[in-house]
Protein backbone atom coordinates (compact mmCIF):
# COMPACT_ATOMS: atom_id res chain seq x y z
CA UNK A 1 0.00 0.00 0.00
CA UNK A 2 1.34 3.40 -0.95
CA UNK A 3 0.81 6.45 1.25
CA UNK A 4 1.37 10.13 0.43
CA UNK A 5 2.31 12.15 3.51
CA UNK A 6 1.77 15.92 3.27
CA UNK A 7 3.48 17.44 6.33
CA UNK A 8 5.66 20.54 6.64
CA UNK A 9 7.27 19.57 9.98
CA UNK A 10 10.45 17.84 8.80
CA UNK A 11 11.01 15.88 12.00
CA UNK A 12 7.45 14.58 12.06
CA UNK A 13 7.37 13.94 8.32
CA UNK A 14 10.55 11.88 8.45
CA UNK A 15 9.26 10.02 11.51
CA UNK A 16 5.97 9.21 9.80
CA UNK A 17 7.76 8.02 6.69
CA UNK A 18 10.04 5.73 8.70
CA UNK A 19 7.31 4.46 11.02
CA UNK A 20 4.87 3.65 8.22
CA UNK A 21 7.64 1.95 6.24
CA UNK A 22 8.31 -0.28 9.25
CA UNK A 23 4.63 -1.24 9.16
CA UNK A 24 5.07 -2.36 5.56
CA UNK A 25 3.74 0.69 3.74
CA UNK A 26 5.38 2.56 0.89
CA UNK A 27 5.40 6.10 2.26
CA UNK A 28 6.33 9.14 0.16
CA UNK A 29 6.54 12.58 1.77
CA UNK A 30 6.11 16.14 0.52
CA UNK A 31 6.20 19.37 2.52
CA UNK A 32 3.45 21.48 0.95
CA UNK A 33 0.33 21.56 -1.20
CA UNK A 34 1.78 22.13 -4.68
CA UNK A 35 4.14 19.10 -4.65
CA UNK A 36 1.30 17.00 -3.23
CA UNK A 37 -0.98 17.97 -6.09
CA UNK A 38 1.76 17.25 -8.62
CA UNK A 39 2.46 13.84 -7.04
CA UNK A 40 -1.20 12.89 -7.36
CA UNK A 41 -1.17 13.80 -11.04
CA UNK A 42 1.77 11.53 -11.88
CA UNK A 43 1.57 8.69 -9.32
CA UNK A 44 -1.04 6.35 -7.83
CA UNK A 45 -1.53 6.39 -4.05
CA UNK A 46 -3.91 4.44 -1.82
CA UNK A 47 -4.26 6.97 1.03
CA UNK A 48 -3.12 10.53 1.78
CA UNK A 49 -2.16 11.68 5.29
CA UNK A 50 -2.67 15.45 5.31
CA UNK A 51 -1.60 18.14 7.78
CA UNK A 52 -3.76 21.28 7.83
CA UNK A 53 -1.08 23.82 8.83
CA UNK A 54 0.86 23.83 5.57
CA UNK A 55 2.82 26.84 4.29
CA UNK A 56 1.20 28.76 1.45
CA UNK A 57 -1.96 26.92 0.51
CA UNK A 58 -3.16 25.26 3.71
CA UNK A 59 -4.31 21.67 4.00
CA UNK A 60 -8.02 22.47 4.09
CA UNK A 61 -7.76 24.47 0.86
CA UNK A 62 -5.79 21.66 -0.78
CA UNK A 63 -8.43 19.17 0.32
CA UNK A 64 -11.24 21.24 -1.18
CA UNK A 65 -9.27 21.74 -4.41
CA UNK A 66 -8.66 18.00 -4.76
CA UNK A 67 -12.32 17.16 -4.22
CA UNK A 68 -13.37 19.82 -6.75
CA UNK A 69 -11.05 18.12 -9.25
CA UNK A 70 -12.85 14.83 -8.66
CA UNK A 71 -9.94 13.14 -6.87
CA UNK A 72 -11.54 10.53 -4.62
CA UNK A 73 -8.38 9.31 -2.88
CA UNK A 74 -9.05 8.52 0.81
CA UNK A 75 -7.65 11.41 2.86
CA UNK A 76 -6.90 11.31 6.57
CA UNK A 77 -6.32 14.67 8.23
CA UNK A 78 -3.52 14.55 10.82
CA UNK A 79 -3.36 17.85 12.68
CA UNK A 80 -2.91 19.60 16.02
CA UNK A 81 -6.24 21.41 15.50
CA UNK A 82 -8.52 19.66 17.98
CA UNK A 83 -11.55 21.97 18.11
CA UNK A 84 -14.87 20.43 17.09
CA UNK A 85 -15.33 23.20 14.52
CA UNK A 86 -12.03 22.23 12.85
CA UNK A 87 -13.03 18.56 12.75
CA UNK A 88 -16.41 19.41 11.25
CA UNK A 89 -14.80 21.69 8.65
CA UNK A 90 -12.29 19.02 7.65
CA UNK A 91 -14.85 16.25 7.32
CA UNK A 92 -17.30 18.51 5.49
CA UNK A 93 -14.53 19.52 3.07
CA UNK A 94 -14.14 15.88 2.04
CA UNK A 95 -11.78 14.23 4.52
CA UNK A 96 -12.49 10.56 5.22
CA UNK A 97 -10.99 10.58 8.71
CA UNK A 98 -9.53 13.03 11.23
CA UNK A 99 -6.81 12.29 13.80
CA UNK A 100 -5.43 14.81 16.28
CA UNK A 101 -1.74 15.18 17.20
CA UNK A 102 -0.17 13.86 19.34
CA UNK A 103 -1.20 10.42 18.08
CA UNK A 104 -0.26 6.77 18.36
CA UNK A 105 1.39 5.32 15.24
CA UNK A 106 -0.47 2.01 15.67
CA UNK A 107 -3.79 3.86 15.60
CA UNK A 108 -2.77 5.84 12.52
CA UNK A 109 -1.72 2.62 10.78
CA UNK A 110 -5.04 0.95 11.64
CA UNK A 111 -7.01 3.93 10.34
CA UNK A 112 -5.02 3.86 7.09
CA UNK A 113 -5.77 0.16 6.65
CA UNK A 114 -9.47 0.79 7.26
CA UNK A 115 -9.57 3.57 4.65
CA UNK A 116 -7.76 1.40 2.10
CA UNK A 117 -10.13 -1.54 2.73
CA UNK A 118 -13.14 0.71 2.29
CA UNK A 119 -11.80 2.02 -1.02
CA UNK A 120 -11.21 -1.51 -2.31
CA UNK A 121 -14.70 -2.57 -1.16
CA UNK A 122 -13.54 -4.98 1.57
CA UNK A 123 -15.16 -4.89 5.00
CA UNK A 124 -12.57 -7.07 6.76
CA UNK A 125 -8.76 -7.34 6.67
CA UNK A 126 -8.98 -10.84 5.15
CA UNK A 127 -8.64 -11.10 1.38
CA UNK A 128 -9.73 -14.50 0.11
CA UNK A 129 -9.35 -15.86 -3.42
CA UNK A 130 -10.02 -19.56 -3.62
CA UNK A 131 -7.57 -21.36 -1.33
CA UNK A 132 -5.39 -18.24 -1.01
CA UNK A 133 -5.88 -15.94 1.98
CA UNK A 134 -4.14 -12.66 2.86
CA UNK A 135 -4.44 -11.06 6.27
CA UNK A 136 -3.72 -7.41 5.48
CA UNK A 137 -3.34 -6.48 9.16
CA UNK A 138 -0.70 -9.09 9.90
CA UNK A 139 0.63 -9.15 6.32
CA UNK A 140 0.51 -12.93 6.24
CA UNK A 141 -0.35 -15.22 3.32
CA UNK A 142 -1.60 -18.80 3.39
CA UNK A 143 -2.35 -21.18 0.54
CA UNK A 144 -4.68 -23.84 1.89
CA UNK A 145 -3.24 -24.47 5.33
CA UNK A 146 0.31 -23.69 4.22
CA UNK A 147 1.86 -20.31 5.16
CA UNK A 148 3.84 -18.68 2.38
CA UNK A 149 7.01 -16.66 2.84
CA UNK A 150 7.04 -13.57 0.62
CA UNK A 151 9.43 -10.65 0.34
CA UNK A 152 7.92 -7.20 1.09
CA UNK A 153 7.75 -6.41 -2.65
CA UNK A 154 6.13 -9.74 -3.45
CA UNK A 155 3.56 -9.19 -0.71
CA UNK A 156 2.73 -5.64 -1.91
CA UNK A 157 2.30 -6.91 -5.46
CA UNK A 158 0.17 -9.87 -4.44
CA UNK A 159 -2.06 -7.77 -2.17
CA UNK A 160 -2.90 -5.41 -5.01
CA UNK A 161 -3.59 -8.31 -7.39
CA UNK A 162 -5.78 -10.23 -4.94
CA UNK A 163 -7.70 -7.09 -3.92
CA UNK A 164 -8.64 -6.87 -7.61
CA UNK A 165 -8.94 -10.61 -8.24
CA UNK A 166 -10.12 -11.64 -11.71
CA UNK A 167 -9.57 -8.12 -13.02
CA UNK A 168 -6.64 -6.90 -15.09
CA UNK A 169 -4.51 -4.53 -13.01
CA UNK A 170 -2.42 -2.13 -15.13
CA UNK A 171 1.31 -2.54 -14.83
CA UNK A 172 1.73 1.14 -13.83
CA UNK A 173 -0.68 0.70 -10.92
CA UNK A 174 1.14 -2.39 -9.73
CA UNK A 175 4.47 -0.57 -9.95
CA UNK A 176 3.05 2.34 -7.92
CA UNK A 177 1.88 -0.09 -5.23
CA UNK A 178 5.28 -1.78 -5.07
CA UNK A 179 7.87 0.99 -5.44
CA UNK A 180 8.29 4.36 -3.75
CA UNK A 181 10.33 7.36 -4.82
CA UNK A 182 13.39 6.17 -2.95
CA UNK A 183 13.44 2.73 -4.56
CA UNK A 184 15.88 1.89 -7.32
CA UNK A 185 13.96 -0.14 -9.91
CA UNK A 186 15.63 -2.64 -12.21
CA UNK A 187 14.16 -2.78 -15.71
CA UNK A 188 12.91 -6.36 -15.23
CA UNK A 189 12.04 -6.10 -11.52
CA UNK A 190 8.29 -6.57 -12.01
CA UNK A 191 8.83 -9.69 -14.11
CA UNK A 192 11.15 -11.13 -11.46
CA UNK A 193 8.58 -10.62 -8.69
CA UNK A 194 5.78 -12.09 -10.82
CA UNK A 195 7.99 -15.10 -11.62
CA UNK A 196 8.70 -15.64 -7.91
CA UNK A 197 5.00 -15.41 -7.04
CA UNK A 198 4.14 -17.96 -9.72
CA UNK A 199 6.74 -20.30 -8.28
CA UNK A 200 5.05 -20.08 -4.88
CA UNK A 201 1.38 -19.94 -5.96
CA UNK A 202 1.33 -21.96 -9.16
CA UNK A 203 2.04 -20.69 -12.64
CA UNK A 204 -1.63 -20.38 -13.65
CA UNK A 205 -2.67 -18.05 -10.80
CA UNK A 206 -1.25 -14.88 -12.36
CA UNK A 207 -1.88 -14.18 -16.03
CA UNK A 208 0.07 -11.74 -18.18
CA UNK A 209 -2.09 -9.45 -20.31
CA UNK A 210 0.43 -8.19 -22.79
CA UNK A 211 0.70 -4.43 -23.09
CA UNK A 212 -1.64 -3.90 -20.13
CA UNK A 213 -0.71 -5.64 -16.89
CA UNK A 214 -1.48 -8.76 -14.87
CA UNK A 215 -4.55 -10.62 -13.60
CA UNK A 216 -4.85 -12.81 -10.53
CA UNK A 217 -7.18 -15.78 -11.13
CA UNK A 218 -9.29 -16.79 -8.14
CA UNK A 219 -10.01 -20.30 -9.40
CA UNK A 220 -7.46 -21.39 -11.99
CA UNK A 221 -8.40 -24.09 -14.48
CA UNK A 222 -7.04 -27.53 -13.63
Amino acid sequence: MRILIVEDDRLLGAGLQTGLAQDGYLADWVHSADPAEHALRVEHFDVMVLDLGLPGRDGLTLLRDLRRQGIDLPILILTARDAIADKVAGLDAGADDYLVKPFDLDELSARIRALARRREGHATPLLQAGALALDTNRRTVTLGEQPLSLSPKEYALLEKLVANADQVVPRARLAAATYGWRDEIESNAMEVHIHNLRQKLGKHRILTVRGVGYQFVSEPSP
